[in-house]
């Protein structure tokens, strides 16, 4: 057998296949009755830019958030940059309603925000299914969530889903800071 294809049948033989990347392991959770209860503010999508970035219209105004308290692969971060996108983009569809609780601004003016869909926190439900590592330099922005967003992570790296499935994961801030 050839050494430079074992890394693929090693890919395949998981469950990986790498010119198509997105899989999960992690049902879809149920919808958190408590997510009702918060009023939070409705908006619609207007487009997925990157995994961890979106625009919505909210009253009108075209609004760029970017999702807190995670960070998911540079799109140039072959192939989970591009997957974490496309599971962004599933879960969040252009012209769906989501609901958004503001955490800060960033240095680049855009909103901060959780993001939830259909009763679902989808910054947790990203980390969940293994697209997004944790951006504990921002997790005080998460307070009510910082607990489940770890425990996400942590049972995500375990089960060695998507990002975390790498034998030796670049971080997307220590990516572009190599940049």
């Amino acid at each position: 057998m050839k050494a430079w294809y074992l890394p693929w049948v090693a890919l395949i033989l998981t469950g990986c296949n790498p010119l198509n990347p997105i899989q999960s392991t992690v049902s879809e959770p149920e919808p958190d009755p408590a997510i009702a209860s918060l009023n939070l503010p409705e908006a619609t999508v207007i487009s997925v830019g990157d995994g961890d970035t979106l625009r919505m219209d909210y009253q009108g105004e075209n609004i760029t958030v970017r999702l807190a308290c995670i960070d998911t692969p540079e799109t140039s971060q072959t192939p989970w940059g591009p997957a974490a996108t496309e599971r962004l983009r599933q879960l969040t569809p252009r012209d769906s309603t989501i609901q958004f609780r503001e955490a800060d601004r960033d240095r680049y003016g855009r909103l901060v925000a959780e993001i939830y869909a259909n009763g679902q926190n989808i910054n947790l439900q990203m980390v969940a299914e293994g697209y997004a590592p944790v951006y504990t330099q921002f997790l005080s922005s998460c307070p009510d969530t910082q607990a489940q967003l770890l425990q996400a992570e942590a049972q995500a790296q375990q089960q060695r889903l998507n990002f975390w499935s790498q034998e030796d994961p670049i971080m997307p801030w220590d990516y572009r800071r190599s940049r």
